[in-house]
């Protein structure tokens, strides 16, 4: 095999309560990348077509991940040549970076024949992440690769474990025409959280896995709380309350932000409810008048899907 071409999704994470340690895939919504080999040795960034993103391969998410990966098996000889299309929009708050870093090692990693898992990947994909925001986060890349709801216990060491997707679980997201970069939005939290809250906050992350495990929607339904973070990033994003109430109207069994926003993700059983779930996203923006985009798509249980190889 010397070419690549692979489907790159988009992910929501945190899920409301799991702020850095959970992460969802979805299923409609992604880029895509042509990975190949060539005889020079290296790494480097030949297209970016959708998105102005830098070239330099050390300036690009793509090509920090696919250098820490080359080193750690002290590759020196291999060649590549990485094109991006992007369909997601950095900023977008449906993890951008993490679906070109997610991509690239594993593009690159099949063309050498596997010498990682995709569990493995996590670690070096973490690295773009690391790059975009500051922060080496992977409660993106971790979806991305593994498909499905992850969970990240520890980055240090590093440890994601893969959770039950539902069968019946959509996932509705829109996303204004806005953009908030991951580094601002962190800038704005607390450094401190009372006990009281954080109490809270651990039994929804706790009910919301085991609701996962159970398929019981209503559990999930419960969960789907963020006590942290929600409260102060939502002033970033315009009707976010209102958004929230009508899809609850509307049969979605939570929403909240995704990632850092502007993006605002519902969740739904059904696709019946998560399309009567788009709909009445689309009402409160349509009166607001910001320009959106609207996804709806069943949990990606896969990941990374490869389109074509050669």
């Amino acid at each position: 095999m010397n070419e690549i071409k692979l489907f790159c999704p988009g992910t929501i994470a945190n899920v409301s309560c799991g702020f850095d340690v959970l992460g969802l895939c979805l299923d409609t919504t992604g880029d895509e990348m042509v990975i190949r080999k060539v005889a020079t040795p290296g790494v480097k960034i030949t297209k970016i077509v959708g998105q102005d993103l830098p070239l330099a391969t050390k300036k690009n998410v793509a090509g920090v991940a696919v250098l820490a990966m080359l080193e750690k098996l002290n590759n020196t000889t291999d060649g590549f040549e990485i094109e991006i299309y992007k369909n997601i929009k950095p900023g977008s708050g449906i993890g951008s970076s993490a679906a070109s870093s997610a991509g690239a090692v594993y593009g690159v990693n099949e063309l050498l024949g596997k010498p990682f898992s995709n569990h493995d990947l996590i670690e070096f994909a973490v690295k773009g992440e690391e790059l975009a925001s500051g922060v080496p986060h992977a409660d993106n890349v971790a979806p991305a690769l593994l498909g499905g709801f992850t969970l990240v216990r520890s980055t240090a060491p590093l440890d994601v474990i893969k959770l039950n997707t539902p069968s019946q679980l959509y996932a509705t997201v829109i996303h204004p025409q806005i953009e908030v970069k991951t580094a601002d939005a962190r800038q704005i939290l607390k450094s401190k959280v009372r006990l009281k809250t954080a109490i809270t906050q651990w039994g929804n992350i706790g009910a919301l896995v085991s609701a996962l495990y159970t398929e019981d929607y209503d559990l999930l339904s419960r969960s789907l709380h963020d006590e942290i973070v929600e409260p102060i990033r939502s002033i970033l994003i315009p009707a976010f309350d209102k958004v929230k109430e009508e899809c609850k109207n509307a049969g979605a069994l939570g929403s909240g932000i995704s990632g850092s926003g502007p993006s605002i993700f519902a969740l739904s059983k059904g696709e019946e409810t998560a399309i009567k779930v788009a709909e009445a996203m689309k009402a409160v923006y349509d009166k607001v008048g910001v320009a959106y985009d609207i996804h709806i798509s069943k949990i990606n249980d896969q990941g990374i899907k490869i389109v074509s190889s050669n």
